[in-house]
């Protein structure tokens, strides 16, 4: 008839949506994956300022340390203010608004009876029912227990549930640090928080906050003075209201989610249960580093975007080249009609009109207002969808990521520009030509294969034909430029200065299969193409991908899985699984370390890499890095590493018809290298970051002779090697040389 109460089970462990949180190596949580009416993070009691105590008990339940769940005197003034029609306050207490909070009884048909249909009678029972779950509440829990679950259940309007998260919400702090006058303000929102939110309805919420400051003085929670001084001061916002769409590291935590979901059904939860269970998730990301990154990145992009659209000024950039021989490039027909229709608006159009493309076009071209991203900020405008494809097919994009190559700790993770507006990651999503960075792999093929980095190689043309695969017309690898200067090369001034032809050279002899082979046996998951062309790095892959071959380089030889996660637990901390490096030797320590010295020649004379100088992170420091760029200059690459920190790098428009007209401003060491200097400059300024310059540790019984490197069993005469130790380019230190 009265229909059914929670049971000791649910009393003993109360269900609320938590979210789950993503925190950093360095302890800081960096995001959270909740449904948007459960932005709910647990609050210890530790971290309640006291003033939020006083204010909460003198604004809601006064006498709150001295009832038992319901306190009579405060429900019979609350009676009489009925029969008089003169409110002098509500009768709940805390407990019995924690009652109504935790169990839903006034909304939740399950705890209906018969008698709920009587009217006045369902409200007098939902009462009753709270009044005992607060007393029974009260019996389980202590009085500290009972304020930390209160205050974890209240909502706080703009996607807050809780004090956790309204404190970050509207304050941009953690709890403990909230002030007085901040304290009031959130407590002033409990009665109704869209009607005291400060940032919607200011004047509403300040009244409401000094209404709270004068319970506090008259309650002594304060002095009168220190009350005046209080009511004085503006309510400051901090407003950053969390969303999927902001905060740090959004590509990463996208990526995170589809993992996430499928680790925790391996664990015997199901995918719904990440967004309400409170797992605490554990990843190798630095929140400063990857606030380094983001910055670099955001700096680098401004300045890339005003060059691109000064190269395109007054003109279209989705272009093509007007010949094969041609550095000239012409506008693509219908270049936006065709883009427009992939997008999911012209395929609702086209559901609903079907072939009648004039009405498909009129609403296309109907002009509507849209808030758009721009490098000063988003903009409300009026924009058709047509113009919408027009604006954003202008803007460059970026993928970065860096790893510590000693246990694959993913440390920094930027995907994009812009996650709100551009959702594709350009990190694990995106696969582009890597070009000249796809080098090394054909070069390490060829030296743990007998080719000695003592031998030297001619600049010349080097041609495939049937012998090779290739049927038809002959295919001879360009340089950058076109030319051939027929000088003879070290390898690490051939790597250094990235010479198409020395790289043919080496496919050529030890042919595609074999570069294949190493690529995958180092972290290259893509399907790669078995012709010649792939020692220009023709193939598509990820930058996730490139980074955790480069690794194997950088960490003597040996392949790391990279890592994003260390553990995750559940909402009490306890370990639910923990996640340690996958490791195996690929390499050897020598050829690994070969691999090192030779890209290391990339950062000296006469090296695609030497405009590192200028951000200072060649000063004490090696780097062995590869700049790399493709055809009509879609993709520009960046890969770079030092001793304990690698990062990657590309550049290019969404669309690879989205690029700049010469190799002047086009290559990767224009569009992607600068964000690396950026990035690790930032980093080495970090005193507390354990990332420091230094060199690269030389395995026992190499010898480095300038740009030639032995290893202990290669056996070479004094004599046969003086023709190798002049090289052109000049080596880090003297102590390198013979």
């Amino acid at each position: 008839m009265f229909g059914k109460m929670p049971g000791i089970d649910d009393l003993d462990n109360p269900k609320s949506e938590i979210a789950s949180e993503i925190i950093s190596s360095d302890g800081k949580v960096i995001g959270k994956f909740f449904y948007e009416r459960g932005n709910r993070s647990p609050v210890a009691f530790s971290e309640i300022p006291s003033s939020l105590i006083d204010a909460l008990i003198a604004t809601e339940d006064v006498r709150y340390t001295k009832h038992g769940g319901v306190d009579a005197r405060s429900l019979l003034r609350a009676i009489g203010g009925l029969l008089t029609f003169d409110p002098k306050g509500g009768g709940s207490t805390i407990s019995q608004q924690l009652a109504k909070n935790l169990f839903k009884m006034r909304e939740d048909e399950g705890y209906e009876g018969l008698l709920y249909h009587i009217p006045g009678v369902k409200t007098l029972i939902i009462k009753s029912k709270e009044w005992i779950v607060a007393i029974k509440l009260e019996r389980r829990y202590t009085k500290q227990e009972i304020m930390k679950m209160y205050l974890d259940t209240i909502e706080f309007s703009s996607g807050a549930y809780g004090l956790k998260s309204a404190a970050k919400t509207y304050f941009k702090k953690s709890p403990q640090n909230l002030n007085t006058q901040e304290a009031a303000t959130l407590v002033g929102m409990i009665q109704n928080p869209s009607r005291f939110n400060p940032k919607f309805f200011p004047e509403n919420s300040l009244k409401r906050r000094n209404v709270v400051i004068s319970q506090m003085v008259k309650y002594n929670k304060i002095t009168s003075e220190e009350g005046e001084v209080l009511k004085s001061k503006p309510i400051v916002l901090n407003y950053s209201p969390e969303s999927h769409n902001s905060g740090m590291a959004p590509y990463f935590r996208a990526f995170l989610k589809d993992w996430a979901k499928a680790e925790i059904v391996k664990l015997g939860f199901d995918e719904a249960d990440l967004y309400t269970k409170g797992f605490k998730i554990h990843t190798t990301i630095d929140s400063r580093m990857q606030a380094y990154a983001e910055q670099a990145v955001d700096e680098h992009m401004r300045d890339q975007q005003t060059k691109f659209n000064q190269n395109w000024r007054g003109r279209n950039p989705w272009v093509q080249r007007r010949s094969e021989e041609s550095n000239r490039y012409v506008e693509i027909p219908n270049f936006i009609e065709n883009a427009a229709k992939r997008t999911g608006y012209y395929q609702v159009l086209k559901r609903e009109y079907g072939d009648d493309t004039r009405k498909i076009g009129i609403e296309m071209n109907r002009k509507m207002p849209m808030r758009v991203f721009t490098w000063s900020g988003e903009r409300d405008t009026l924009m058709s969808h047509m113009d919408s494809i027009r604006h954003y097919k202008r803007f460059l994009n970026i993928g970065m990521m860096a790893m510590d190559p000693r246990n694959g700790n993913i440390k920094a993770w930027v995907g994009g520009i812009n996650f709100k507006y551009f959702k594709y990651d350009h990190v694990a999503q995106s696969k582009r030509q890597p070009g000249s960075t796809f080098k090394p792999f054909v070069y390490v093929t060829a030296i743990d294969n007998g080719f000695s980095t003592c031998e030297r190689v001619v600049d010349e043309p080097i041609s495939f034909g049937p012998e090779d695969g290739v049927y038809g017309k002959i295919y001879t690898p360009k340089n950058s430029d076109g030319k051939y200067s027929y000088a003879s090369l070290t390898l690490r001034q051939a790597l250094g200065q990235s010479i198409n032809t020395v790289s043919a050279r080496l496919i050529k002899e030890f042919k595609p299969s074999k570069v294949i082979e190493y690529a995958h046996l180092l972290g290259i998951k893509s399907k790669l193409d078995d012709s010649p062309s792939l020692c220009l790095g023709v193939s598509d892959v990820s930058l996730y991908e490139m980074l955790s071959g480069y690794a194997v380089f950088a960490n003597g030889g040996k392949y790391t899985e990279p890592m994003f996660v260390t553990r995750i637990e559940d909402k009490n901390g306890e370990v639910l699984k923990e996640y340690l490096p996958d490791q195996k030797e690929v390499l050897s320590k020598e050829t690994a370390y070969k691999m090192i010295h030779l890209m290391k020649g990339a950062t000296m004379g006469g090296g695609t890499s030497v405009g590192l100088g200028r951000y200072g992170v060649l000063d004490g420091n090696e780097v062995a890095a590869k700049t790399g760029t493709t055809s009509n200059y879609s993709d520009g690459w960046f890969m770079g590493m030092t001793q304990d920190l690698i990062a990657g790098i590309w550049v290019g428009g969404d669309d690879r018809a989205i690029h700049f007209e010469s190799i002047a401003m086009g290559q990767g060491a224009r569009v992607a290298m600068p964000a690396w200097g950026l990035f690790m400059k930032k980093v080495y300024a970090d005193s507390e970051l354990e990332f420091k310059k230094g060199r690269f540790v030389v395995p026992q019984g190499v010898r480095i002779m300038g740009d030639c490197i032995l290893s202990p069993n290669e056996g070479f005469s004094v004599d046969s090697l003086k023709q190798y130790t002049q090289p052109a380019l000049k080596p880090a230190d003297d102590d390198e040389l013979l």
